[in-house]
């Protein structure tokens, strides 16, 4: 493929990213503490969770073995950041999430494949066939690179101390919802969220690439109304929820 075509390919992307930002401030994803059964119907949500981030794994673990530039250079790197995450995400997370007898929607497993097939494939691709003399020893001491990673992996250790945080809310057998407490959810109530988000701009930096910066206009146009659903159930559900919080960004947002 030329480099023109997928050029065009991101564009049309992001413009896709930027309909749904819009959308799903509207509409609810059906997932998590928002699942219901009007979207169709529903599978176990650790299968659910495995199947709909595998193909993520997968996809760049493809590229990073028979990509013809993903191993003689420095592109292995932001291949091994992402392999992190995803590694996490599809064999870690969904073991670790007390979820015994949760259901979500068939619907969103298989919208959640399209959307990691193509942001999956995009970075894999570039990355693997297109990326020739663009991870040399320059970019790897460059200032964006160093920075990138520096973001990338604050974002990391966000996402992952307040999924543990959440997860360990409960103790065992417990059930039902608490108001979160600690760490940064004194001041936003989706830290594990702002830190997914971090991630990725950290990486689309460190990347410096099209498709790099395409999945972080995804990431946001996702993240954030998901934010904002969960900031709205939590004043719902609870009186007594903190007011000075905000939904992902500490002080802005």
């Amino acid at each position: 493929m030329s480099i023109e075509i997928f050029n065009i390919i991101c564009f049309v992307w992001l413009g896709v990213a930027a309909i749904v930002h819009v959308v799903m401030f509207f509409y609810t994803a059906p997932f998590g503490r928002h699942t219901n059964d009007r979207w169709g119907p529903l599978m176990d949500n650790k299968w659910g969770w495995i199947i709909m981030e595998s193909p993520s794994l997968l996809i760049m673990l493809f590229f990073l073995i028979y990509g013809s530039y993903s191993l003689t250079s420095f592109a292995f790197i932001p291949f091994g950041l992402w392999l992190l995450h995803y590694t996490n995400r599809t064999l870690i997370y969904p073991f670790r999430i007390r979820s015994k007898g949760k259901k979500m929607p068939v619907f969103i497993v298989v919208n959640a494949i399209f959307f990691n097939l193509m942001n999956a494939g995009l970075n894999g691709y570039f990355l693997a066939e297109l990326s020739a003399g663009s991870y040399d020893l320059n970019w790897l001491y460059s200032p964006t690179t160093i920075i990138g990673l520096f973001v990338f992996l604050v974002g990391l250790f966000i996402n992952w101390r307040s999924d543990h945080l959440l997860i360990n809310m409960r103790k065992p057998g417990e059930t039902g919802y608490k108001i979160p407490k600690g760490f940064l959810f004194d001041y936003v109530s989706s830290p594990n969220l702002f830190g997914e988000v971090l991630e990725w701009t950290g990486f689309a930096i460190m990347a410096w690439n099209l498709p790099a910066l395409t999945f972080l206009v995804w990431t946001f146009a996702n993240l954030v109304p998901r934010a904002k659903n969960h900031h709205d159930w939590y004043i719902e559900k609870f009186d007594e929820y903190p007011k000075n919080r905000k939904r992902i960004f500490p002080f802005i947002y």
